[in-house]
Formats: C-alpha cells, sequence, structure tokens
C-alpha cells in the first residue's frame, strides 16, 4: 500500500481520537452517499414512467408506420403489397384509414380521430388487452361496433348500458358548401362496444372503427389507406427491416420508427431527463463542498503531522498526495455506498411497490422502477469528478507551513 494512501485510510478510519473533523468528514461522506442514492432512486423511476408511458403509446403506435410523402392516401395496388407482407421478418401489415370525424350521441357530441383498422389490429398491438369496460369488438353480422378511449367514452355520456348507437359523420369529399347535413356529410351509426385506456392524449380523442366502414364514410375504394402499420417478429430488427422496406417502396413513401412517429414526445422526455441529472447533480455538488471543508480544517489539525512528514522527507507532493487520498476516499465510500443503497430502494420498489402511486390509477398500483447499468455508471462517474474537482482544488491551494 502507498504511503499516502495509508496515513489517508488512519486519517479516516482511526478509533483512536475523535473530533469535530473527523465528525464533518463523516457527515460529507453521508452527503455524498445521499445525493447519490436520490439521484439514482429518481433517474429509475424517471425510467419507469417513461417506459410506462412508452408502452401505452406502442399500443397505438406500431413498430413500423408506412405513409406517403405527398398526399393523404395511398392504394395498396401501387406499391409491392405482397413483397411487403413476405419480407422476412416482417409479421403482419395492417391496414388504416384514420379521418378527423364528429360524433354525436344524445346531446353529446365531440370531434374525435376516427381510426379504421381490421380485425387483427387489437390483437397485433395489444389493444384489445387495454379494454377496461366491455369488449373489443368491432363487427357481429351486419352491425358495427366502435371501442372509445375512456375520456371520450364519459364526456360522450356512454356507459356498459348504452343501447344507442352513436352517429358518426364526416364531411363529403369535393363537396362544396351545403345548407343540409345530407349533402354535407357521410352519415352512419355504430354502437358502442366499450372503451380502453392507454394514455390520456390517446383516451381523449381516439376511436377505433371497422376500417370498410370508414372508407364508405370517406368514399374510399376497397384498397385505399392512409398508413401500413407493421408488426415485426423481433423488435432488435426494426432498423434492418426500416430500411429493406424503404428500399422496397422507394422514396414516395416514408417508413417511420416509433421514436419518428412520437418525435416531440421522445425529444421531451430525454430533454427532462438530462434536466433531472444535472439538477441532481447541484445537489451532489453542494454536499462536495462539506468535503471541501473538512479537508482544509484537517490541513490545519494536521500541521504538527505535517512537519514530522517533511522532517522526515517526504516532499510537498507526497504530502498533498496523502490529503488527496482522503478526500477521494471519502467520495469513493459515498458514492458506492450511494449506489447500493439506491439499488436496494429501487429493487423493493420493483418486487413490492412500496410506494403506492394512488388516485384511482387504473394501468399500474404503485410507481414504476427502472433500472439501469448506464445510470449507475454515469452516476459514479459524475460523483467521482466533482469530488476529485473539489479535492484537487482544496489541496492544491492548501498552506503546508506551520504558519497558516
Amino acid at each position: 500500500m502507498r504511503l499516502p494512501l495509508f496515513i489517508a485510510q488512519r486519517y479516516l478510519f482511526s478509533n483512536k481520537k475523535r473530533t469535530i473533523i473527523n465528525i464533518i468528514s463523516w457527515i460529507s461522506l453521508t452527503s455524498i452517499a445521499i445525493g447519490t442514492t436520490a439521484l439514482i432512486v429518481v433517474l429509475s423511476v424517471y425510467n419507469g414512467i417513461g417506459e410506462l408511458t412508452q408502452s401505452l403509446f406502442n399500443v397505438f403506435d406500431p413498430e413500423l408506420k408506412i405513409e406517403c410523402v405527398e398526399g393523404k392516401t395511398f392504394h395498396t395496388s401501387a406499391i409491392d403489397y405482397d413483397g411487403i407482407t413476405t419480407l422476412p421478418g416482417v409479421k403482419r401489415v395492417c391496414q388504416v384509414v384514420e379521418e378527423n370525424a364528429w360524433m354525436t350521441h344524445r346531446e353529446n357530441e365531440s370531434i374525435v380521430q376516427l381510426r379504421g383498422v381490421d380485425d387483427q389490429y387489437g390483437s397485433m398491438t395489444g389493444l384489445d388487452t387495454m379494454v377496461y369496460e366491455g369488449s373489443y369488438l368491432l363487427h357481429e353480422g351486419d352491425l358495427d361496433f366502435l371501442l372509445f378511449g375512456a375520456e371520450l367514452y364519459y364526456n360522450m355520456g356512454i356507459n356498459a348500458y348504452t343501447n344507442q348507437p352513436v352517429a358518426i359523420h364526416i364531411p363529403k369529399r369535393g363537396g362544396g358548401i351545403s345548407m343540409t347535413m345530407t349533402d354535407a356529410f357521410n352519415s352512419c351509426y355504430a354502437y358502442p362496444a366499450g372503451n380502453f385506456y392507454t394514455q390520456q392524449d390517446i383516451d381523449s380523442r381516439y376511436v377505433i372503427a371497422p376500417i370498410r366502414l370508414v372508407r364508405e364514410l370517406m368514399d374510399y375504394t376497397p384498397d385505399e389507406v392512409t398508413s401500413l402499420s407493421v408488426a415485426l417478429e423481433n423488435e432488435k430488427s426494426v432498423k434492418r427491416i426500416k430500411q429493406q422496406l424503404q428500399t422496397l417502396l422507394g422514396e414516395e413513401y416514408t417508413v417511420k420508427d416509433r421514436f419518428e412517429q412520437q418525435p416531440l414526445y421522445y425529444k421531451i422526455f430525454r430533454s427532462e431527463r438530462l434536466g433531472v441529472f444535472l439538477i441532481l447533480s447541484l445537489i451532489i455538488l453542494i454536499a462536495t463542498l462539506n468535503l471541501i471543508a473538512s479537508l482544509s480544517l484537517l490541513i490545519i489539525d494536521k500541521r504538527k503531522d505535517i512537519q514530522t512528514m517533511k522532517s522526515m522527507g517526504m516532499e510537498d507532493k507526497t504530502i498533498r498526495s496523502t490529503f488527496f487520498s482522503e478526500g477521494m476516499m471519502i467520495g469513493v465510500i459515498g458514492a458506492v455506498a450511494g449506489l447500493v443503497i439506491g439499488f436496494v430502494i429501487c429493487w423493493l420498489q420493483q418486487h413490492y411497490g412500496i410506494v403506492k402511486m394512488g388516485g384511482g390509477n387504473l394501468i399500474v398500483n404503485a410507481f414504476p422502477v427502472a433500472m439501469r447499468l448506464s445510470d449507475f455508471v454515469a452516476t459514479f462517474v459524475m460523483v467521482m469528478l466533482l469530488t476529485a474537482l473539489s479535492v484537487l482544488f482544496t489541496v492544491r491551494h492548501a498552506k503546508l507551513d506551520s504558519k497558516q
């Protein structure tokens, strides 16, 4: 063991003499540990909430989405549709027709985002598992059914006992100004099948309907779509298949992954996460100020020891290295302790859900937690960097002569 490290260890862990300086040193260590724990816990909870929100978006956002660059719709007969469906790695392709619509039910009305899908859409996206009231049903015999976002469902005055159909109105394509509903809108009726809970932005405006019904309202042909939703056999192959689809379709079409389908959400999430990391880093920086104070007092208190070391032939560089080692030992112990405590807290929350979300949340009962190795590494590096800078500043500006 190097001499400076040995002396630093004796200063920190010696039980022969407990002074106010030792107490301040341990307070500094505790402060760093608490700050590190807080950073790990907050980042892990933030990751958990982010993954939960992303999973809810994934119910509506397919792994890959194909749209035309110009115009609103395109025909599947105009592309190599069979080539898409048979591409290795592609599990299923769902045709989608989406349009704004005006819905009325008794005295209630709302502008909604009407999404027409086929029968396999629910199982492909997982939406059929998010139904809270009713069942995932789009048609039965000659009857058409609608699945509402939960917030929209209740705002429209619909409940499990509703037996009246909902009226759907969409402006006619290419029509001029008309004074009558019949001339201005294509209208039809469909029955509510139930509602689903996912994410507020979705629950407040989306309605799922049979694709045939939406095509009839829009006067579309049987092969006309606004987009294609592509499900993959393996999520890890998204980048590769995206490039293959783009090559197959050409520049007239765009293939979007989930990040490109919700660019604003992902940018905000990453920015907020970085902001949280920086704010909590400031707390740890404040904790290192205690370390500066304790080291400064320790150097003053060890004036006699410093003179003894000099008389034994130790250079100032070696003496400074001794106090630098003690400061880094405090930082390392505090950081490691904080990481361990943070891991234990997050593990308990993951397995036992100790801290509940409350508010009658229907998706999760407790705060979600997702620990990532990168967070632990980044936190440890950041703590050690701040500690090293603080200790280095203190030691380099310390006076080692007997006159202070």
